[in-house]
């Protein structure tokens, strides 16, 4: 029998049991929960009366707890926030930051809004030892008061001074004009500012400070100040409520035009460009602003779409208003708060109460002391987190510094241009992968840029007043040396000319500049018109702003450069010494000396007898021209020698060894003797100039006279520099007196030498250029040059003018008109006597000559000792080696009868004599008679003689002749036979 199975009913139950015992126990727990968070106490200080960002600020602040608290259900403590309104006002907002110490206990007060709100709340916060927490409060000053209980969770405005100096150094500009409000928020940054302009070589020449509650008029006043002036950079640092009134009053006066350069802090460009107003960014078009970089995300995204709607249904009176960087550094600085919190604990709450008098009734002094306020301080410390502006940390109580986005004012609203960052400086883009990329200043890095007017066109910073003010140009006045600079007045027209070769530079100079310079040159003199002052007296009254730059014979030197800048020099530079020069041409009998020096002398005639020698050694055995008597020999050898000076030498040279030498001397004789002839015409034709003193120190060292011009810094130098006697000092005024003085000499009330600048002694010599000569500078300067006040942008486009003048051709025209061409006068340089031709030029021919000749000798000798060296070891060896030697000095001097020279002319006995041509016996009846001392060419050491009774010898040896077949054996038979004698 099958059964029918039916479902088992039990388990529904069982799993609708276990439902509700699950749901039972999450609400006990959430009941728990409930009941162990513990709430925190935070205070709330802004400005909520007619600010729209305390406002934005505290919805901010509201939304980053609840989104905290969403996604960290699981914390223990709970932020309570107590707001209380500063009511924009300083006392209000110490008076708020009491009440929540005091009375609320609060644990950490967010703000207050602005850095001189803060100044005071921090200083009760450290008394409490309670943290203040401030996102907008961001002037530097307040960094100064070292708190430990300061987090100021903004950017410091120090961070953006080298954004802004990067701008100026990038577009080129000099100089820049600060213009901020009058308050701690204002003051605070233009040190920093001021020292970061310095740092890319940009001046400060004004600071334009403005007050808070300045009315229309006088914020017009100020800025028909900055329009009389020549900076147009103006960097803006204030509240948005007065940079609005500011931009719009330099819009009315036209201050918001072409040439106009307007950079905003970024205080001021975060408020503009969050709520893009119309009306105001129609004031600042072409304006440059700052303003901290926040990385476009999803979830800021997400957030701004969620804090839209949700301040919107808060404050419904409120239209269009955006979330700024105010708002976003408020969410973070909340969030930050919340971690931290949690992380200190909640041990110790509470708060420790003053002991104090009971006659004591100020808050101050009942004010108790945070427990839990160094834990608190300890935990925002070390919490690090990414927020909606980015990576989220606190160093020394400082939020770390981001990149700066910088934005160009187009429309209603901001176009970005560009980065700035630490370390890289001014970039296009942020997201380069180049990690090795360097600093960059160029404004190529970044795009273009709309400036005031509409145009594209890079503003030079700088122009003319638009006053009508025109520059003041000092020149001295003088007497003397009028072609550089003449000042000529008219007194019955009441005017002044002034003219010179400085005056045309200059006005060449203007006329090259890209734009219109109106000026006009004002004589530096007395009512009388003589001069007020030396050219330092003048240079110093650029500097006291009496004058706006000077033209003139003005030198470039250092202590001048110390309160004015010059221009590029337009003139040569240096100080030099001007001497008389005569005229060295030598009339006496000895002139033919001085084309060589006397070592050259030395060593030619050295050379002779030594080339002499050398040939006779050579030649002497094989050439009948060589031979006779000792003194004949000596005296062909040297003529020999001394007539290839003008190759008149009659002896031939029949030895290989000799010619090679001869060909070789011959070459060295001729490049002497046409450099001799050379040196000796150029001294008896041309006109040899010689400088009376070629070394200062001479002078010093003989106590001569010098002069210089009068009023010249040369005077300092010859005291200072050279150390001369202030005795020896004569000056001069005019180029005749500088002539006559030269003339007479030291020794007859004149000077010896003259010192001057470059330009002056060219001016001199171009009058007396055959009379005194230029030696080297002794001393360098800078060369003329125009001064301006120091930093004026006028410099560097003068300096270019004036370089572009000096590489052209309408220099030397200045130049010419007023100096004359010199063409006419013999160079200095080259109006020295010329050196006489030493032996340091000849070496070389003399080493060439004197190797060839050595090695020639040596070579001959090896081969004449090899070839008599039987002659030094005899068969008979009883000889002492002084005979020995004498016997081989014999054989050196007497003929080689195997020489072919000999054998051609039919020279047939060994002593190389011709034999008679009648009556000659027969080599059988010939004796042989030996001498043994050496004779002359004419009485031959060994000869053939008749054989008669009447024919005497000392001594006679019969030797057949059939026996001497061979020379050596005839000389080794003549040693032993007078060996045997002796």
């Amino acid at each position: 029998m099958i059964r029918k199975k039916y479902p088992s009913k039990p388990a529904l139950s069982f799993l609708s049991l276990l439902f509700l015992k699950i749901l039972f126990f999450f609400e006990m727990g959430m009941a728990k929960n409930s009941t162990s968070i513990i709430p925190v106490n935070v205070g709330v200080v802004l400005d909520f009366d007619n600010d729209l960002d305390g406002k934005i600020g505290l919805s901010c602040i509201n939304m980053s707890l609840s989104d905290f608290y969403d996604t960290h259900g699981d914390y223990k403590t709970r932020l309570v926030l107590i707001t209380r309104d500063s009511k924009n006002d300083v006392a209000g907002a110490a008076a708020a930051a009491l009440d929540l110490i005091k009375n609320v206990e609060v644990q950490a007060i967010i703000g207050p809004t602005t850095s001189m709100q803060a100044n005071f709340v921090i200083e009760l916060g450290e008394k409490a030892q309670v943290p203040i927490i401030s996102f907008s409060a961001s002037s530097p000053s307040l960094t100064s008061i070292r708190s430990p209980f300061f987090f100021r969770a903004t950017q410091n405005d120090s961070t953006q001074v080298n954004a802004i100096s990067a701008l100026v150094q990038a577009f080129g500009w000099r100089e820049a004009v600060p213009i901020y409000i009058d308050n701690e928020y204002g003051q605070g940054v233009i040190p920093y500012l001021t020292d970061a302009l310095q740092a890319v070589d940009a001046r400060v020449p004004y600071r334009s400070v403005i007050s808070p509650s300045a009315t229309d008029d006088q914020i017009v006043s100020e800025l028909y100040k900055l329009m009389t002036m020549q900076t147009r950079v103006f960097i803006v640092h204030m509240f948005p409520s007065l940079g609005a009134r500011v931009f719009a009053k330099a819009k009315e006066i036209g201050m918001v035009s072409e040439g106009y350069v307007w950079i905003m802090t970024d205080g001021l460009t975060a408020e503009f460009f969050s709520s893009p107003n119309a009306s105001v960014t129609n004031t600042m078009q072409g304006a440059l602003g700052l303003t901290p970089y926040v990385p476009r995300t999803k979830d800021l995204e997400t957030f701004r779409v969620r804090w839209k709607r949700k301040f919107q249904q808060d404050n419904p009176d409120i239209v269009d208003a955006e979330l700024n960087i105010f708002g976003l550094r408020a969410y973070d600085a909340a969030t930050a708060l919340a971690l931290a919190v949690e992380k200190a604990g909640t041990a110790n709450l509470g708060f420790q109460k003053a002991n104090v008098s009971s006659n004591s009734s100020t808050d101050l002094a009942t004010l108790g002391v945070s427990l839990n306020g160094p834990n608190l301080v300890q935990a925002l410390s070390n919490i690090t987190f990414k927020g909606l502006t980015g990576e989220y940390l606190f160093d020394n109580g400082q939020l770390q510094s981001s990149a700066f986005q910088i934005i160009n004012v187009n429309g209603n609203g901001g176009r970005e241009i560009g980065f700035w960052t630490s370390t890289k400086g001014i970039v296009k883009t942020l997201n380069s992968t180049n990690s090795m990329t360097a600093y960059s200043g160029s404004n190529s890095d970044l795009s273009t840029v709309i400036w005031p007017g509409d145009t594209t066109s890079v503003p030079k910073g700088w122009e003319i007043p638009t006053n009508g003010k025109k520059l003041r140009i000092g020149v001295p006045v003088k007497d003397s040396f009028n072609e550089f600079v003449r000042v000529t007045r008219d007194p019955s027209s009441n005017t002044t000319t002034f003219t010179g070769y400085c005056i045309d530079v200059f006005d060449a100079v203007v006329n090259a500049l890209p734009y219109a310079l109106p000026y006009e040159y004002i004589p530096f003199a007395k009512p009388d018109g003589e001069p007020a002052g030396t050219y330092n007296d003048l240079v110093y009254q650029v500097y006291l702003k009496n004058f706006d730059a000077v033209v003139g014979d003005t030198t470039i030197i250092f202590n001048r450069s110390q309160y004015v800048d010059f221009t590029l020099p337009y003139t040569e530079s240096g100080v030099s010494m001007v001497v008389p020069i005569v005229d060295n041409n030598s009339k006496n009998a000895w002139v033919f000396l001085r084309p060589l020096t006397w070592d050259l002398w030395v060593t030619s005639f050295c050379f002779f007898i030594f080339i002499g020698f050398v040939i006779w050694v050579l030649e002497h055995r094989i050439n009948e021209d060589f031979r006779g008597p000792a003194s004949h020999q000596a005296g062909t050898s040297i003529w020999f020698s001394f007539s290839t000076m003008v190759f008149a030498q009659r002896e031939t040279v029949v030895s290989n060894f000799s010619r090679a030498v001869v060909i070789i001397w011959c070459f060295v004789v001729l490049i002497l003797t046409q450099s001799y002839t050379a040196s000796l015409t150029s001294l008896l034709t041309v006109q040899q100039l010689r400088p009376t003193v070629t070394d200062v120190h001479e002078l010093i060292k003989k106590g001569e006279y010098v002069g210089y011009r009068g009023g010249s810094f040369v005077q300092g130098i010859l005291l200072d520099q050279l150390h001369f006697d202030k005795s020896k000092l004569i000056v001069y005024n005019t180029t005749e007196q500088w002539d006559d003085l030269l003339s007479k000499g030291s020794g007859n009330g004149g000077i010896a030498a003259a010192f001057d600048e470059v330009p002056f002694t060219r001016l001199f010599l171009s009058k007396y250029c055959s009379k005194y000569a230029v030696i080297d500078p002794t001393f360098k300067t800078g060369g003329f040059g125009f001064a301006f006040p120091k930093g004026s942008p006028l410099v560097p486009d003068v300096s270019r003018a004036v370089l572009n003048m000096t590489e052209g051709d309408k220099m030397r025209e200045i130049e010419n008109a007023w100096f004359g061409k010199q063409s006419n006068c013999p160079d200095s340089s080259n109006s020295v006597t010329s050196n006489s031709l030493s032996l340091k030029s000849f070496w070389g021919l003399f080493l060439i000559a004197g190797v060839a000749s050595l090695l020639a000798l040596i070579i001959f000798m090896v081969m004449f000792v090899y070839k008599e060296r039987k002659v030094l070891r005899p068969l008979n060896s009883t000889i002492s080696i002084r005979r020995k030697l004498s016997n081989f000095f014999r054989i050196f001097i007497q003929r080689d009868l195997k020489s072919h020279t000999f054998r051609k002319s039919g020279l047939d006995d060994r002593n190389g004599t011709s034999l008679p041509t009648m009556g000659a016996p027969s080599p059988s009846a010939s004796s042989v008679q030996t001498s043994y001392f050496p004779g002359d060419g004419d009485h031959s050491s060994t000869e053939f003689v008749d054989s008669s009774p009447d024919c005497q010898t000392s001594q006679e040896v019969v030797i057949n002749i059939d026996q001497l077949t061979n020379p050596n054996q005839e000389r080794l038979a003549a040693f032993e036979v007078e060996h045997d004698h002796n």
